[in-house]
This record gives structure tokens, sequence and C-alpha cells, in this order.
């Protein structure tokens, strides 16, 4: 059996214990609509999330709000390379 440190280990609600493993790290984005007309949002409030890896790979997920106040987080379409609004320009994502 591996040995790992003692910082890297949590237990589970059953008591088992496990290690956290780094998959990644990098940077995100994230981003919600808006209607152009007014500005107001849009769908619901569903939020776009872009995960971006130190190596450039990206994942990208919708969040969308539900009734019992949890977001949902499903897996979504890679789009490639956008622009978001940041309140006064168009930003690379």
């Amino acid at each position: 059996m591996a040995t790992f440190p003692e910082e890297v280990l949590t237990r589970t609600k059953k008591g088992e214990v496990e290690v956290r493993s780094l998959i990644d790290r990098g940077r995100y984005v994230r981003y919600r609509y808006l209607d152009p007309a007014n500005g107001e949002l849009m769908e619901g409030g569903k939020v776009k999330l872009v995960l971006i890896s130190e190596e450039g790979r990206t994942e990208e997920y919708f969040i969308i709000p539900t009734k019992s106040k949890r977001d949902l987080m499903i897996p979504a379409a890679e789009k490639g390379a956008r622009k978001v609004w940041d309140g006064k320009r168009a930003v690379d994502l």
C-alpha cells in the first residue's frame, strides 16, 4: 500500500479514508447570459463555467439554478475561442 502525507488524507461521511489527488490546475472563466435589449438576465440565470488548465485544455459546464436552491452543473460542448462582455468592452475568455 502506498504511503501519503497526512495533510492530503480526508475522511468520508462513511468513515473511509481518501486521498485528495490533483487532476490539474489552471484558471477559470464564468459568464452569464443577458438580454441585449435591456441587459437583464436571460434563461433563468444560467451561468457558463469554462475551466482552462495550465496546458490550455478547456472543459465547459452550464450551472443552472434550480427551484430547490441547489445548482445543477452539466457538461457543455466546447465552443473554442470567443469574447465576453466585461461591463465596458468585449474581452477574450
